[in-house]
């Protein structure tokens, strides 16, 4: 009886052990499946993406004086607003704007300095000082209140040049970049180095819709599929 209870038992261990590795071997075949199909799925990583820009990190006037150390390029076309900036008084002549500065403008900061902060008592803005046509601009990079620091720097300006950063783009993309002009085939990235910001045109999926950039005055809309131009023309009332 004994013996034939030790064969019973190595043969329900054998069943087990059987089962159980059919088992783990479904499972891993299953999870290996779900990985596949969804690799499959997902997109491919765009390029720009490993794209890592280098940042600055002011934390009071002095180190913010590090942006006069290498030239910078204008991150947000068309939406940063630069006044005469008088050297005698210290201060930014608010009540003129003199104009907004372009995409990917090349920009030599001689120095950042604090200033009035119309409307908003108790707070001065952070200027850097640029020089254009003979004459010294300014433009608000961050705002200081009861000695702390805000700084905008970073998501307005670039401390690296542009063409360097994405060197691989091809050289027609940044001809027509250079030139302000977005062409079909580009990305939305691309498309903003050329023209500044845009803004979306209704609701829904940015990469599959039309955006609308004032463009210095000029304005344009560009139709995406899936993420690239596919369609570029002057938009109503230019």
């Amino acid at each position: 009886m004994e013996a034939d209870a030790r064969k019973k038992i190595q043969i329900f261990l054998a069943i087990a052990i059987a089962v159980a590795a059919a088992r783990t071997a479904y499972v891993l075949h299953e999870r290996k499946a779900e990985s596949e199909q969804v690799q499959k799925q997902a997109p491919p990583l765009d390029p720009d993406d490993y794209v890592v820009p280098k940042k600055l990190y002011p934390y009071d006037l002095k180190t913010a004086k590090q942006l006069t150390k290498q030239p910078v390029w204008v991150r947000l076309g068309y939406r940063i607003a630069f006044y005469p900036y008088s050297e005698a008084q210290h201060r930014s002549d608010f009540a003129h704007q003199k104009g907004t500065l372009g995409p990917i403008q090349k920009l030599n900061i001689k120095n950042v300095v604090l200033d009035a902060s119309p409307g908003t008592p108790g707070e001065r803005q952070i200027m850097a000082l640029f020089e254009q046509d003979g004459r010294t601009y300014s433009f608000p990079i961050g705002a200081v209140k009861d000695g702390d620091f805000r700084f905008y720097s970073n998501d307005m300006l670039f401390i690296q040049d542009p063409h360097e950063l994405y060197k691989d783009w091809p050289a027609d993309v940044w001809t027509a970049i250079d030139r302000h002009e977005a062409t079909p085939g580009m990305n939305q990235l691309q498309v903003g180095f050329a023209l500044g910001m845009g803004s979306s045109e209704g609701s829904g999926d940015a990469d599959n819709g039309t955006m609308y950039y004032a463009n210095g005055g000029k304005p344009i809309s560009v139709t995406y599929s899936n993420g690239k131009a596919v369609e570029v023309k002057a938009a109503p009332g230019t």
